[in-house]
């Protein structure tokens, strides 16, 4: 398989078939890494980076996106050829822009997506990430709150300012994807092309509505945690270096899904690859997955998940990871009615 480039949903934009997770950079990843990481993904063909206003955390909420534009401007940021026109860029908009040193701004600071919070947050991103426009602008999150004419003539002036060129969704319930669809469609607008929600072998609950919704309404859905936390990375036989988290926590879900992850391992020595290659290949599967989020803390990391778009898994293979890590049944509401 290796690297491809496929539609976005039912856009006409070509994106990489892995998408690269930035969240990591500037609070776990040293910018230099960072640096390289991205030089990396790019000469191997992966030309969809994904950040959000918010990474950095606790090292400067903004951080990442900072580093991101950094890396853009090297080679001056713009004209053909160059890092800016080679990368379908995404970012995101709701999370909480507090910085302790400063005076409180609800419009910004607040969980929501408002007209104005939309308005300066976007503006904010352009600048940290040195670029005149964000490919695709997801909301990480639904704000139930806010009427969605507010939100989608925020989007729409965004757009039509050339600021945003596709909107996208994260973590939305299939309702949710439903609703923003009709409401685009209402006000004549193209709507959501992208659907980012948590999928994996371990976490599949988005098949019951959320998947569904994506193929109805023609949305590329782009799963994060792809390893479950570095659950399906080899946690038993912590190889590739794959483990992205330990500690107590890790250790109690480790052996809570013992037996599971024994089978899985032993599957993925027999098929003879490493566990986090099958299970991001087991998303490729899929076809509406358009990219699944990988995000490297190191190049070792970012190595290994280049490797597994060549791994094909048949439908032997398929059958038996289902049977190891068993999903919801279905779709709804043939999941649980008759």
């Amino acid at each position: 398989m290796a690297i491809q480039h496929r539609r976005l949903g039912r856009s006409g934009a070509l994106v990489s078939n892995l998408c690269l997770g930035t969240m990591n950079f500037g609070w776990k990843t040293p910018e230099a890494d960072s640096f390289a990481i991205m030089d990396r993904a790019l000469e191997a063909g992966i030309n969809f980076f994904d950040t959000a206003d918010v990474y950095g955390f606790d090292a400067g909420r903004g951080l990442t996106e900072e580093i991101i534009g950094r890396w853009l401007a090297q080679d001056g940021g713009s004209g053909e050829g160059s890092r800016r026109e080679s990368v379908f860029l995404a970012t995101k908009v709701y999370g909480s822009m507090t910085r302790s040193h400063r005076r409180p701004e609800p419009n910004r600071d607040k969980l929501m997506l408002s007209a104005v919070k939309i308005v300066r947050h976007c503006e904010d991103s352009l600048r940290r990430l040195r670029t005149d426009r964000i490919d695709l602008y997801q909301m990480h999150h639904i704000d139930l709150e806010c009427p969605w004419d507010e939100i989608w003539q925020a989007m729409e002036t965004l757009v039509r300012q050339g600021k945003v060129v596709y909107v996208g969704s994260s973590n939305f319930a299939g309702w949710n994807i439903a609703t923003a669809c009709q409401e685009a469609a209402r006000r004549g607008l193209q709507g959501l092309v992208s659907e980012q929600s948590k999928y994996n072998l371990m976490t599949r609950t988005c098949e019951l509505e959320v998947i569904p919704a994506c193929r109805h309404y023609g949305l590329g859905l782009i799963p994060y945690s792809p390893l479950g936390g570095g659950m399906l990375g080899g946690a038993l036989a912590k190889s590739g270096g794959a483990v992205r988290r330990s500690g107590e926590g890790f250790e109690k879900n480790v052996e809570k899904h013992r037996p599971a992850l024994e089978a899985y391992e032993r599957l993925c020595r027999e098929l003879g690859h490493a566990p986090a290659e099958v299970a991001q290949a087991w998303l490729l599967r899929n076809p509406v997955v358009a990219a699944p989020i990988i995000g490297p803390r190191t190049m070792e990391q970012l190595e290994e998940s280049i490797r597994a778009t060549d791994v094909t898994l048949d439908d032997a293979t398929m059958a038996k990871l289902d049977a190891i890590w068993p999903g919801p049944g279905g779709e709804a509401p043939k999941a649980y009615a008759w």
